[in-house]
């Protein structure tokens, strides 16, 4: 699926199934809840859809329409910040299973994981971060601890990122531990999941690249989701500014907002660019060996990283100046989006050091 229209009207459908069935209330309700996700969202979403089974290829019973497809659903989601295992599952988990090249293992999970019955959790970052696994093999067992797993306390299955390779394992084995871990932002959870000697099945895959190709990829779906999240808070802000009244005018009038504002616009459409090219210099990782073509593709997706975080983030203080008291209230979702702003800056690491193209 690279028409662009069809990827305008998958959009415009996600948009809709959300905007009829995942409201802020459906979000709060989904938040104080046992999974931290609403499931009858997601399970709409995949049965109408067919959103985790876009970037999964056909031969595993997938739609094949490719990860572009998939991350266009990523920046849907992050309109209303909701956090079904589209993300840690769908994207990760499954572009980890196809970069494996394990052909047995894809042809057993990823139908399942199609159809939104399976969840998968990529279990990659030690205490310190995404350089370094947290997890170490051993004579085909696992020890050690994997911090901040998307999706990692609803998963049926682990795929486990080491220095020797990646393996699989189940999540309710009785050597693994999983603990949800306090988090700043509640729209989505985070697990840290502890492993004591646990058997696991050995997957495949160079470490380097797929570690490479992995974080490419977050790094890409975390771009897309500030897109969407940044651009729904210029949308409400907008909103606001016209209905708000002060000395007898919607505050929206007034010259010095309306810059603001432009700013505002500015920021989205610039971040929209940088990740929209990012995403477009990724290769569909059917492979361990699926190599870019594009010769600036990293410093591309590194762009992206940094300069859609820094627009998110400028957008959504904006956002909470500009709604003033109720911006920083429980009852208003301004918090949420902000809350989701500083967590998505750390969420699998930044760019080692600032970028400079060569002249």
């Amino acid at each position: 699926m690279s028409d662009n229209a069809e990827l305008q009207e998958l959009a415009a459908t996600v948009r809709a199934v959300l905007a009829k069935h995942g409201d802020s209330s459906v979000l709060r309700r989904a938040v104080d809840g046992e999974l931290g996700y609403d499931e009858q969202l997601w399970t709409l979403l995949c049965e109408q859809v067919g959103v985790a089974a876009l970037a999964i290829p056909e031969e595993y019973g997938g739609i094949g329409a490719g990860l572009t497809a998939a991350l266009v659903v990523v920046e849907e989601l992050g309109r209303t910040l909701h956090a079904p295992p589209m993300l840690g599952s769908a994207v990760l988990g499954a572009q980890a299973l196809l970069l494996s090249g394990n052909a047995e293992a894809c042809a057993r999970l990823l139908p399942e994981v199609a159809e939104g019955a399976r969840t998968l959790a990529l279990c990659w970052a030690g205490p310190r971060g995404w350089d370094t696994p947290g997890v170490r093999a051993e004579n085909g067992t696992l020890s050690g601890t994997a911090h901040y797993v998307v999706d990692g306390a609803v998963a049926d299955t682990l795929i486990v990122l080491t220095a020797d390779g990646m393996y699989e394992i189940d999540a309710d084995a009785p050597e693994t531990t999983r603990t949800v871990s306090p988090t700043m932002d509640t729209t989505r959870r985070l697990t840290e999941i502890a492993f004591a000697a646990a058997p696991a099945r050995k997957l495949g895959g160079d470490a380097a690249t797929v570690t490479a190709r992995l974080r490419d990829i977050a790094w890409a779906a975390l771009a897309a989701e500030q897109v969407g999240a940044a651009d729904q808070c210029l949308q409400l802000t907008v909103e606001y500014t016209k209905s708000r009244v002060q000395f007898g005018r919607a505050i929206g009038s007034f010259q010095a907002l309306k810059h603001r504002m432009a700013d505002m616009y500015v920021l989205v459409e610039s971040a929209r660019s940088a990740a929209y090219t990012a995403i477009a210099g990724l290769p569909e990782p059917t492979t361990a060996l699926a190599t870019s073509g594009a010769p600036d593709a990293a410093l591309d997706l590194a762009a992206a990283r940094i300069h859609c975080s820094q627009a998110f983030d400028t957008v959504v203080g904006e956002m909470v100046q500009m709604h003033g008291g109720i911006a920083i209230t429980w009852e208003h979702d301004a918090h949420l989006y902000f809350k989701r702003a500083h967590a998505d800056t750390q969420l699998f690491g930044t760019p080692a050091r600032p970028l400079a193209r060569p002249a």
